[in-house]
């Protein structure tokens, strides 16, 4: 019987481009279906992981769209024994993540806005989320989410 390794480590490197986003979100919810999160639990790190990315493709580069096919976005997959870490990495214009606050979701259902929802979904669905942002060196999204057994 041969023993299973608890903690690994995968990578995925794509150009920012929202044909590539469905590549992405099977990448990740493969991993994670394999260590056993529920369907739910697959379906909230699909969608944070999903926002993330849409994220860098819509503004992260938006100043340079024109080279849109040679900014890359960076997917790090970290398995570990009771949680999934996920870092999204680019090396776009970066923002700000605490001076974003959390909507008034009453009042953005009311007036019938469209988007700006993504780091608010990213913070509900995922148990811990941190922001590093290094605009043009290096910029991050890391999430984690406790695998619940």
């Amino acid at each position: 019987m041969a023993a299973r390794k608890k903690n690994s480590s995968y990578r995925l490197k794509l150009p920012a481009d929202s044909a590539n986003l469905v590549l992405i979100r099977q990448f990740v919810s493969g991993i994670a279906m394999e260590m056993g999160f529920d369907e739910d639990g697959v379906d909230q790190i699909q969608l944070a992981v999903d926002e993330a990315c849409a994220n860098v493709v819509k503004h992260a580069y938006s100043s340079d769209a024109a080279n849109g096919a040679q900014h890359l976005i960076n997917v790090t997959v970290r398995k570990k024994s009771d949680k999934i870490e996920i870092t999204v990495a680019d090396k776009g214009s970066g923002f700000n993540a605490d001076r974003l606050q959390s909507p008034d979701m009453d009042e953005y259902l009311e007036e019938r806005k469209k988007g700006g929802l993504g780091v608010h979904l990213i913070r509900t669905f995922m148990d811990k989320v941190t922001f590093r942002m290094q605009p043009g060196i290096r910029n991050e999204v890391k999430m984690i989410k406790f695998l619940q057994k």
